[in-house]
């Protein structure tokens, strides 16, 4: 009864195989969802768009552009670009704005 018991709930099988337990991968595409829903939680205001996906040594940086201001016309709206850290597993680790700028303006290089 116990080897039956073993076998259905699969603990047997699975506890030699360590890839078993481990979660699979965030994919960049869900990594950026949840950086840009995050952020809206954060700062109270909708993201734009995603600027970047970037993987690091320990984890990712999303960079997030966000309508900070709202103004008509709508080419003087002021936008926002922010760089949020995700860790491995995908989690909020922390954000900062990086820069603010009228819509439409290119970034100097």
């Amino acid at each position: 009864m116990t080897e039956q018991r073993r076998r259905s709930s699969g603990s047997s099988a699975n506890s030699s195989n360590p890839s078993a337990k481990r979660r699979p991968k965030p994919s960049p595409v869900m990594l950026a969802r949840r950086a840009s829903s995050e952020l809206a939680e954060l700062v109270g205001r909708d993201p734009e768009a995603v600027t970047s996906v970037e993987p690091t040594e320990d984890g990712w940086h999303i960079g997030v552009e966000v309508l900070e201001t709202r103004r008509i016309p709508d080419t003087a709206d002021v936008m926002a670009h922010y760089e949020v850290q995700l860790d491995k597993a995908g989690k909020l680790v922390g954000y900062r704005r990086t820069r603010r700028y009228p819509r439409g303006r290119a970034q100097d290089d």
